[in-house]
């Protein structure tokens, strides 16, 4: 039986203008205008994506920290009200299960917001390992929008229609506001290296889309001034990758561990006990065979998931996990898995594309400068 394709709230704006893509499940935006004009208004500007597939749960009680500490790497106690952190959760051999934002909103509860592709996964993960803590696990993906908000210009696009002063929510920090008289749920989170917001609309079930399409509209008029572009999935898998950020499936799996995709600041082994933690503290004391790097092509090519790469003496040293064009550095750029050995930023290697052998060479992420992109930038737009 074929699985029915599912919908966000937005699904009836974006066929109007959009190509359209099947992805996790959900028929999404590949892209409105193209993928490189999408990209390239992200990264000189301001883009908004339509997020609503993704997965998001609540995790509220007396044990909510405790539980939360218990499935993921990172520590849930440092975090604050209207503030959040990324973290993984792993299987016990110490493989990435997901990875994923995890925001207090209050003491005693907690939003985790995962990947589309695990939202039944990853629920049932969380429900099987809560059943000796006393806290409620709440589905909400399907009840609540959400969209992000990218670039040098998204704190100036959303000032326009907020009631609160963004520029007092710092990175990875969040807060409520109204946007064009909807109330909101604000983080300065994202998935494309520039600085930010994803905004969480949470009375707008599927069913009853209207605060969801009405935020989307005002944002986008909100941002004509900055010539705003809504984005599709083909732009938010360009920026992600330029900025040297995993996508499940691909660069991480339950086969991987954080330690080797260069994960480990999100790994807090003075914890006690999570899951997964005495197969990550033996691979700490043995040291990672493997490790995730960036790949920037030498020669032309553009390095695709699965292409081999080869050291400078001919034999096989890794493959390939995500490649593409860079829109923004106009070469081939991609990231994979080499032997730890030969993970030394700035060696050369071969990437096999078809039957050649192209030069690339070992890059620290993010593969643009970081003084001229992303959030860290030093010039102001």
């Amino acid at each position: 039986m074929t699985e029915k394709i599912r919908r966000t709230q937005l699904y009836e704006i974006h066929k109007l203008t959009a190509k359209m893509t099947v992805f996790a499940g959900f028929e999404m935006p590949l892209w409105y205008t193209g993928v490189i004009p999408e990209h390239l208004a992200v990264r000189n500007s301001v883009g908004i994506f339509d997020i609503s597939h993704m997965g998001r749960v609540i995790v509220a009680g007396p044990d909510a920290e405790h539980f939360l500490n218990y499935v993921i790497t990172n520590d849930v106690s440092k975090l604050l009200p209207n503030s959040a952190q990324y973290s993984v959760m792993c299987n016990e051999k110490g493989g990435i299960i997901d990875d994923f934002v995890v925001y207090r909103l209050e003491m005693e509860k907690f939003l985790v917001v995962f990947n589309a592709s695990n939202r039944e996964k990853d629920y049932n993960w969380l429900v099987k390992n809560s059943k000796e803590f006393n806290v409620k696990i709440e589905e909400v993906s399907d009840s609540v929008a959400m969209f992000a908000v990218q670039g040098p210009k998204a704190e100036k696009t959303l000032q326009r229609i907020s009631t609160e002063d963004l520029s007092k929510i710092e990175r990875f920090k969040c807060g409520h506001t109204r946007l064009s008289d909807v109330e909101v749920f604000i983080s300065r989170t994202g998935y494309t290296g520039e600085d930010g917001f994803e905004v969480f609309v949470w009375n707008a079930p599927l069913t009853k889309p209207d605060n969801a399409v009405k935020t989307w509209t005002a944002i986008i008029e909100a941002g004509r001034a900055f010539e705003i572009k809504p984005c599709g999935l083909g732009a938010r898998d360009t920026l992600r990758l330029e900025a040297g950020m995993c996508l499940y499936g691909n660069d991480i799996d339950e086969d991987i561990t954080p330690l080797e995709a260069a994960l480990g600041f999100v790994v807090k082994l003075q914890k006690d006990n999570f899951i997964g933690k005495d197969a990550l503290m033996k691979q700490k004391t043995e040291g990672i065979k493997r490790k995730r790097v960036g790949i920037q092509m030498i020669d032309q090519g553009i390095p695709r998931p699965d292409f081999e790469i080869y050291g400078a003496d001919g034999a096989k040293i890794g493959y390939v996990t995500s490649g593409t064009f860079s829109p923004l550095l106009r070469y081939g750029i991609g990231m994979g898995y080499v032997e730890v050995s030969k993970a030394l930023e700035g060696n050369i290697v071969n990437v096999k594309i078809r039957d050649k052998l192209p030069h690339a060479k070992i890059v620290s992420f993010p593969f643009y400068d970081a003084e001229k992109y992303g959030y860290k930038r030093k010039i102001t737009m």
